[in-house]
C-alpha cells in the first residue's frame, strides 16, 4: 500500500528522471558539435558506444519511465553509469585529443570543456535518480 506522500515522491522522481535525460540530450548536442569543430575523431567502437549507451539508452529509459515502468529507472541507472565512466575516462583521465586538459586554443574549446563537465554532472545525477527510482518503484 502506498501513501499519498510516497506517491508524490515517486512522481517527483519520475519527473526528475525524464528531465535529466532531456538535459543530458541537450548538452550532448553542443558537445558533439564541438567534437566535430575541434576535429576530435572517435574510433568506430567508441561511436557505437556513444550512440547506443550515451544517446539512445537514456532516451529509451525516459520513455519507460514515462510509462511508469521500473525497468526505465534500471536502464537509466546503467546507461548513465556507463556514460559517466566513459566520459570521465576520456575527458579527464586518458591522454589524447578528447581530454579537456589537452585542448588547444580554439573558438570551440570552451564549449567542449563546459559540455564535458555538464555531461559528467548530468550522468552522475541520472545514476542517482535511476537508483532512487528503481528502489522506490518496487
Amino acid at each position: 500500500m502506498t501513501f499519498p506522500s510516497e506517491d508524490l515522491e515517486l512522481k517527483r522522481i519520475h519527473v526528475l528522471g525524464i528531465a535529466i535525460v532531456i538535459l543530458h540530450a541537450l548538452i550532448n548536442i553542443p558537445h558533439g558539435i564541438a567534437h566535430s569543430n575541434l576535429h576530435i575523431q572517435m574510433n568506430l567502437w567508441q561511436n557505437v558506444y556513444i550512440l547506443a549507451v550515451i544517446i539512445l539508452l537514456p532516451l529509451f529509459a525516459a520513455v519507460l519511465i514515462w510509462r511508469r515502468k521500473r525497468t526505465g529507472f534500471l536502464l537509466l541507472l546503467f546507461s548513465m553509469a556507463g556514460s559517466f565512466l566513459f566520459g570521465v575516462f576520456y575527458h579527464f583521465i586518458a591522454t589524447g585529443p578528447d581530454n579537456v586538459a589537452s585542448l588547444t586554443s580554439h573558438p570551440w574549446t570552451n564549449t567542449f570543456k563546459w559540455s564535458a563537465y555538464l555531461l559528467a554532472l548530468t550522468e552522475a545525477a541520472g545514476f542517482f535518480i535511476g537508483l532512487a527510482g528503481s528502489y522506490r518503484s518496487r
